[in-house]
């Protein structure tokens, strides 16, 4: 593999200033994670604090029951037994659960994942073990419920398992039947090429799908096949087992409500306040909470000391909450502003690992932390890659294309090559054409205007006419030459789709198991051993 360092314009300019310039958005975040004084502060508060989190042995008696189930390797059981020692830290970091793992971003998370602990635990010379964060409590079933591959016939295509339309409970908790997984698996086994590798991974993903009564239990399945022997902990945000746990940090979560909400309006202020977006709500008097009824995952608002759902589901008193807490734990969970404080309050985070959006909204969080006696983990951003398949390196050579050609101007490129055939330079003859005729005509028309006054308006009209049939006569030019040269357009195609697929970077869009099923199980190892690298850069990969 050829790695080449590969800048992508995009993300939010909060996101950009805490990778490339972190003094001017220090006061949002917990240190930098380039600095080596930021790790020893981060190491010393943990080791100070350790009664501010729950019990590491519940903890870690909770994980073991969830990855005996999906993650049973001896690497996984390792990193627990490190993780019940005083003293062991974790690099952290999650996302939903998508079909089939979703797109390869979540791999790549992953992967940064156990590289960060890797060198973390080298930097400071005690245990750093790598956890997974599924967020299996997020209920946008939509998001989660797809993915995309790229077709024998090069066509992006998706994958999608339908859902209740009116459902909005967790992802964990969203039943899938076995037909659903049936068809989106018949699915998959025809898109996907024919390879050596395609019965493995075939058989693999019907494994992931058996017995698992949703998309949370088939993505931990996936994981863990993918990841556990690399000692990767996974750790279900939506598991009753560690939602019991986290009843005392909700309590105080609740009694704490309206400092905290305090607490990311007047984040909210000084990031608006300094030029910068808001990347997620932060609504007056909002409790940052949701709590489930009738299979419903509501978010809760706080009004006069009432915590109720904008529907009009629920309306409970504080008191009347922590009693329905205490019963019923398994009916609350956090939102996107109060996950951070949850996850710090669970484990001894050295540092999370987070893509630029979500960089973006943790500074939200900032001041929540100090509300909660916490203190910010160091934020890593995650590694990015766009992987080059060989046929598509071979046509970027035949054209001349540079990655960033391929991502900023791909078809203005492929309109110069295509005009430039047969020599003809279609777009430069026919403007010069528009242009002679437009200095022939406009004198013409000034003249008619001294024969009769209306016949400018005619001759400004017929003007425009032969100026349109120019244009249409361009158009149905450059439709036979791209009949013409049909087989190479097919190729600048193979490369948009390829690399660039529905305009978007390729890792939001493909499912890492249509390169798996062209490269084998080993292009996992092959990821793994790429150079871990905290800048930020996106990376080209070369196969």
């Amino acid at each position: 593999m050829n790695i080449v360092p590969e800048p992508l314009s995009g993300g939010s300019l909060l996101a950009q200033d805490y990778i490339g310039r972190f003094e001017q958005v220090s006061g949002f975040y917990g240190g930098n994670h380039r600095d080596e004084r930021s790790w020893e502060q981060r190491v010393k508060w943990l080791d100070h604090s350790e009664e501010k989190r729950i019990s590491r042995r519940a903890l870690v008696d909770s994980l073991r029951s969830y990855n005996e189930k999906y993650n049973q390797h001896d690497a996984v059981h390792k990193s627990l037994d490190l993780l019940e020692q005083d003293g062991t830290l974790v690099i952290t970091g999650g996302q939903q659960s998508g079909l089939f793992t979703g797109p390869m971003l979540v791999v790549h998370k992953a992967v940064t994942i156990i590289q960060a602990a890797r060198e973390a635990e080298k930097r400071l010379g005690r245990p750093v073990i790598p956890v997974f964060w599924i967020a299996g409590e997020d209920h946008d079933w939509d998001e989660v419920n797809h993915t995309h591959v790229l077709s024998a016939d090069l066509e992006v295509t998706k994958i999608k398992i339908d859902g209740d339309a009116g459902a909005r409970t967790s992802v964990s908790f969203t039943p899938v039947e076995d037909g659903q997984w049936k068809q989106a698996l018949d699915e998959l086994q025809h898109l996907l090429q024919d390879s050596e590798f395609k019965p493995e991974i075939m058989n693999l993903l019907r494994q992931s799908t058996e017995t698992s009564k949703g998309l949370g239990d088939a993505f931990a399945k996936l994981m863990g096949t993918l990841f556990g022997k690399y000692g990767l902990v996974l750790l279900d945000s939506a598991d009753p087992c560690l939602r019991s746990l986290e009843a005392p940090v909700f309590e105080r979560l609740i009694r704490q409500n309206e400092s905290l909400g305090q607490s990311y309006q007047l984040a909210a202020r000084d990031i608006t306040g300094l030029g910068y977006e808001l990347q997620a709500d932060v609504p007056v008097n909002g409790a940052n909470l949701f709590y489930l009824f009738d299979n419903k995952r509501l978010l809760l608002f706080r009004e006069n000391g009432v915590f109720a759902d904008r529907r009009g589901f629920v309306s409970m008193t504080e008191a009347e909450l922590l009693a329905e807490l205490a019963e019923h734990p398994e009916r609350f969970s956090n939102n996107v502003l109060t996950r951070p404080l949850m996850q710090d309050s669970l484990l001894p985070v050295l540092g999370t690992v987070l893509g630029q959006g979500e960089i973006s909204y943790w500074a939200i969080t900032r001041y929540a932390f100090a509300e909660m006696g916490l203190e910010m983990p160091l934020i890593l951003p995650r590694m990015s890659f766009t992987l080059i398949e060989n046929t598509s390196q071979k046509y970027m050579e035949k054209y001349k294309l540079t990655f960033q050609d391929i991502y900023v101007n791909l078809e203005d490129k492929r309109q110069e090559w295509l005009s430039g055939q047969n020599g003809l330079d279609l777009d430069l003859r026919f403007r010069e054409t528009k242009e002679s005729f437009n200095q022939l005509y406009e004198p013409l028309l000034q003249d008619l205007s001294s024969v009769q006054p209306g016949l400018t308006k005619l001759g400004q009209s017929n003007k425009d006419r032969i100026l349109a049939q120019m244009d249409f006569l361009l158009n149905k030019t450059k439709e036979a030459l791209e009949q013409q040269h049909s087989a190479s357009l097919r190729q600048w195609e193979l490369l948009s789709h390829s690399i660039v697929p529905m305009g978007r970077p390729q890792e939001r869009v493909y499912n890492i198991f249509y390169y798996l099923n062209r490269y084998g199980m080993s292009l996992l190892d092959d990821l793994m051993v790429i150079p871990y690298d905290d800048s930020g850069s996106h990376r080209a990969v070369y196969l």
